[in-house]
């Protein structure tokens, strides 16, 4: 940063330093009294003494409101930025970082966190003593598992955590009642679910027990082997209230979004007889959309104000 910079702009609010090549920003940085945004983006940051040292000492201690430094190479959040306490939003996605510290605790102001764009494997418990947090981002990490403790972030309303290694969600994100959007696409959650709705065809003794449950064909032990009668008495009913149907061995997976209270819609597994129960023309009926459209359609008739959404492509 230049030198007098304080001098010349003794009352600079707004100091945008984005895209210029800085390798360091100096003392001067430290008494700027009023500034409260600091956005340095796209810079060369990251390595011993890139941030004046007393940054956490300084007016900006308790002036600064916003800090971005987004697509710089820290490869740790700076010790420094954590004694902030008047921060509001931070960003500092797309650099090297590889942890989140549990001191982040202390930027209880904070509303805005970005971390995308990094090599985040896990979430420290203390990120959920955030009181002020309205949207976080994680997306773009290598977050293999999201902490029941999170579920305590009661000022959440945007969670983003796609393109992670996440293959489930913790029940406790259902107590999250103020979030409103969730963003989980390139997940194994997600990805995975896709990849493999795959169907195999019943075999003849799958159907032939099909046909002897639903249409109630009446049989006693003594007409039927020992081990047909077991396999019977294994029928499970379709889920599709518009089938009627049984499966044994032969199921389609699929994913069905479920809405929580009204709140938002997350995807959970569930097994159909077969592939005509999520098609529009079902052989149990003709006339009638499937279930699948028919979660579509309830979704579409809640009232505006309530959509909240789950985010998956």
């Amino acid at each position: 940063l230049p030198a007098g910079l304080s001098q010349w702009f003794p009352a600079l609010e707004v100091l945008d330093v984005s895209g210029t090549g800085l390798a360091e920003m100096g003392a001067e940085l430290l008494s700027l009294p009023c500034l409260h945004t600091l956005l340095a983006k796209n810079n060369r940051l990251g390595g011993p003494g890139s941030l004046p040292k007393g940054l956490g000492q300084a007016p900006l201690a308790r002036s600064l409101r916003v800090l971005n430094l987004s697509g710089n190479r820290f490869a740790d959040v700076p010790p420094m930025l954590l004694r902030l306490r008047g921060l509001r939003s931070l960003s500092l996605g797309g650099n090297r970082l590889h942890s989140i510290p549990p001191d982040i605790q202390e930027l209880r102001s904070l509303e805005f966190l970005y971390l995308g764009g990094n090599f985040i494997t896990s979430i420290p418990p203390e990120l959920a003593k955030l009181p002020s947090l309205k949207y976080l981002v994680l997306c773009d990490n290598k977050i293999q598992s999201i902490p029941p403790q999170l579920a305590q972030l009661h000022s959440l309303r945007s969670l983003s955590l796609h393109n992670n290694l996440l293959t489930y969600l913790p029940r406790e994100i259902l107590n999250l009642v103020h979030l409103e959007e969730l963003s989980l696409r390139g997940n194994p959650l997600v990805v995975r679910f896709v990849r493999d709705l795959t169907y195999n065809p019943p075999s003849l003794q799958e159907l032939a027990g099909r046909t002897v449950k639903t249409r109630n064909v009446p049989y006693a032990p003594s007409d039927l082997p020992e081990t047909l009668v077991r396999y019977l008495s294994l029928a499970s009913n379709c889920p599709n209230p518009k089938c009627g149907g049984v499966y044994f061995d032969s199921c389609v997976r699929q994913i069905k979004f479920v809405d929580f209270c009204g709140k938002y819609r997350l995807p959970l597994m569930h097994y159909l007889c077969s592939p005509e129960c999520s098609s529009p023309f079902s052989s149990a009926s003709q006339s009638s959309t499937s279930q699948s459209e028919s979660d579509s359609e309830d979704e579409a008739s809640v009232a505006a104000h309530r959509m909240q959404k789950v985010l998956l492509g």
